[in-house]
């Protein structure tokens, strides 16, 4: 999951956040940018390269808090923009159904997926993608894989936090998961 300062209403000073993540659960989005075919068909998985707050390059997926006032579309359109830039084009539908719900804790091993910061619950979508993507903000670089690819040992173990784990349901969920 990452984070960025802003200042738009709705954002937490960096101490209030650390207040807040330590009392109570936080909302999220998390997003699977793919390329679908004519017929609908998922043919690529776009996965983001970052680099974490200690130094370590992971692969990721388009992830991000829900702002106070913010409908979760609203939220889920911003993080995309954010991180795939102004013309990725994400075809997000008026009412977006996620695929799972991730539950995020501190603590290792509560459930599959960890963020040592805080308790988070995180929606989670796959989000065709047609435009033209150059990564911002954080994010190094974005790499298109094959669902094969993307579901492979090598790319999986580059993913933290369980996303690898949201990842296969992603693909799992689109019938692309052998």
């Amino acid at each position: 999951m990452t984070e960025t300062t802003e200042t738009a209403p709705g954002w937490l000073a960096p101490e209030e956040l650390e207040t807040v993540r330590g009392r109570m659960p936080i909302l999220y989005v998390d997003a699977v940018p793919v390329r679908v075919d004519e017929t609908g068909v998922v043919t690529r998985i776009g996965l983001l390269l970052r680099i974490g707050s200690d130094g370590t390059i992971s692969r990721a997926l388009v992830s991000g808090r829900v702002l106070l006032y913010e409908r979760v579309r609203d939220a889920l359109v911003r993080h995309l923009e954010k991180d795939l830039g102004p013309v990725a084009l994400p075809h997000v539908p008026a009412s977006p159904q996620p695929f799972t719900i991730a539950e995020y804790f501190p603590t290792p091993g509560v459930t599959p997926y960890h963020d040592p910061r805080q308790h988070a619950v995180s929606l989670a979508y796959i989000v065709p993608v047609a435009g033209d993507c150059r990564p911002r903000q954080d994010a190094l670089d974005l790499i298109w894989f094959t669902p094969e690819e993307a579901a492979s040992p090598q790319v999986q173990g580059e993913m933290t936090g369980g996303q690898g784990l949201l990842l296969k349901q992603a693909l799992a969920h689109v019938g692309r998961l052998s």
